[in-house]
């Protein structure tokens, strides 16, 4: 399993990325603009949360062999090629008619789909020993299951609620609304809310469950 993730973070960015741009792109009327709106979200969240997360705060590493600190540099890319995959497999080519409940349903849709499948990676991931997250459940011996269990499906899921409603609303200004003057005030709020709402919603549900923000060691706040 170690040998997986090990090829896996080299071979989704180098091989996999232009795959996803591509199929994006020839799925929305070759509209780069889109294109990098959706691809933005993921690559620009998992470069900045996990930056900090490891070199700032040093909640996780990853052990692997070429790092900056203990992040590696590739990170944006491995994790932005496979959620945008993701979201290219649920969202709708041709939409229902835009209003709250198409929005929300498409925030719904990415929320569980992407809380599901990123538990299940940071399962096998901490479980081969290539990431490490120092959390309450790691320092209580608890195995990968509930380390992994304790943060992806409230964090990816709120990014997912993010991400889903800002693809859905991305669909409208650029294609259905023609609205051109919509596009960058699009692409700025929702790169603000990924960044932020997913952090805010888990570190509530951290002082809810385990006392403490969750953004930091455990050791380091219990002693």
């Amino acid at each position: 399993m170690r040998k997986f993730f090990s090829i896996y973070q080299y071979v989704t960015p180098l091989v996999l990325f232009p795959i996803v741009y591509y199929i994006w792109l020839k799925s929305f009327g070759d509209n780069h603009r889109f294109v990098l709106y959706v691809l933005s979200m993921p690559i620009i969240t998992s470069y900045v949360i996990p930056a900090l997360g490891t070199n700032v705060t040093k909640l996780w590493e990853f052990n692997t062999r070429f790092r900056l600190g203990k992040f590696r540099p590739q990170h944006g890319f491995v994790f932005g090629t496979a959620t945008s995959l993701i979201a290219f497999l649920c969202v709708d080519r041709i939409p229902g008619e835009f209003g709250v409940f198409e929005v929300l349903r498409s925030g719904f849709i990415m929320a569980s789909v992407l809380a599901f499948w990123n538990w299940l990676y940071d399962i096998f991931a901490i479980k081969s020993g290539f990431m490490t997250v120092y959390n309450k459940q790691y320092y209580e011996g608890k195995g990968p299951e509930a380390i992994a269990m304790d943060y992806a499906p409230v964090y990816f899921g709120a990014f997912g609620l993010i991400y889903g409603i800002g693809i859905r609303i991305g669909q409208f200004a650029f294609f259905e609304a023609m609205r051109p003057e919509l596009v960058l005030p699009s692409v700025i709020l929702f790169n603000i809310l990924a960044l932020t709402v997913p952090t805010a919603v888990f570190v509530l549900f951290s002082y809810k469950n385990n006392g403490y923000s969750g953004v930091a060691p455990y050791k380091d706040i219990s002693m």
